[in-house]
């Protein structure tokens, strides 16, 4: 019998990539939109990598309890993976806040409401260490929503202890992924997403200097594997996932990876931080990129690789492929 999984913003650039995963191993694929506007652009990304057979569509936003229940009924799993991210902060906090607490929040209790065995879902690195200094950091480690670790940082981090609050000790399963800088190409995903906006930038040649910061990176579609790995792999209920490369890896390797392989618009200076820091004062992207000046912060990657199997895709092949992407 074939098991159907739910996937909340199938429309967006990780979204699309998990339902592809999903269907390419078999499983019955139920994707939420926001608007049913997104379906026809979603379904011919998904399907030009493959069949959408069995690929449905409900509308559901994470803001309103219309349209989940529809959405659980004859679901086994559940891939929670909508949420907003920007890299600039936002003028009013709830306005990414909200939708990621409420959202998922509504998500589980829907899940749980409809007997759902198994939840996933995704988080990121910045509720563990948003705000840290450099050094090494495990799954056990959280970020302090009390500290200024901005809007986004904080969306994730309350939204994940949320998630972990609603489950409590009840019958329903739930495995957390918290994935790095995802990089990749895209299958089309509308507005792409912050890191098919920042490495096009960099191939274009639009972004004139790089600033001194590094990111523990990964492959978008390691993340779509790792999460369909994590519905059935049986040491991952209560566990948290880091899916981030063990390093730091500075985005003046990245430029260069892309300039090695022939993408010659890509900058070579380097930003001093003093430039960055004088951009922050009217430059909401630049203000978001202060905080991690000079910061390196590592990752304890065994339990990914021991409980999901996870070999890491080479970031030289992912930058390469994504840029490919980019330019065709």
């Amino acid at each position: 019998m074939t098991q159907r999984v739910l996937v909340t913003g199938i429309s967006g650039y990780l979204g699309q990539h998990v339902g592809a995963e999903l269907l390419r191993q078999g499983f019955e694929v139920v994707g939420t939109v926001r608007s049913l506007a997104k379906i026809d652009a979603t379904k011919s990304a998904i399907a030009a990598a493959v069949s959408v057979e069995k690929l449905t569509f409900v509308e559901a936003d994470l803001l309103s309890d219309t349209g989940w229940e529809e959405a659980m009924k004859g679901c086994t799993y559940v891939l929670h993976v909508a949420s907003p991210f920007v890299l600039g902060e936002p003028k009013d906090q709830n306005d990414l806040i909200a939708p990621a607490v409420e959202g998922t929040r509504r998500v589980l209790q829907a899940a749980q409401h409809a007997g759902v065995k198994r939840v996933v879902v995704t988080s990121s690195i910045v509720s563990m260490v948003a705000g840290k200094s450099s050094g090494t950091y495990g799954p056990d480690a959280w970020s302090d929503t009390e500290a200024k670790i901005g809007a986004y940082a904080k969306s994730k981090t309350l939204a994940e202890r949320a998630a972990w609050e609603v489950v409590g000790d009840g019958p329903m399963e739930l495995v957390v992924v918290n994935p790095g800088f995802i990089v990749g190409p895209s299958l089309g995903a509308p507005g792409e997403g912050v890191s098919v906006t920042m490495i096009g930038e960099l191939v274009a040649g639009k972004m004139p200097m790089i600033p001194d910061v590094a990111m523990g990176m990964v492959d978008v579609r390691d993340v779509a594997r790792l999460e369909v790995a994590a519905l059935s792999a049986p040491g991952a209920p209560g566990q948290r996932f880091i899916a981030a490369s063990a390093s730091p890896i500075p985005l003046a390797q990245a430029a260069q990876i892309l300039r090695a392989a022939g993408y010659g618009k890509v900058p070579t200076r380097k930003a001093p931080n003093v430039a960055i820091k004088l951009m922050a004062l009217f430059d909401a992207q630049a203000r978001a990129v202060v905080p991690q000046l000079g910061v390196r912060i590592g990752f304890y990657t065994h339990r990914t690789t021991e409980v999901l199997g996870w070999s890491p895709t080479p970031i030289e092949n992912t930058l390469i492929d994504m840029a490919a992407a980019l330019t065709r």
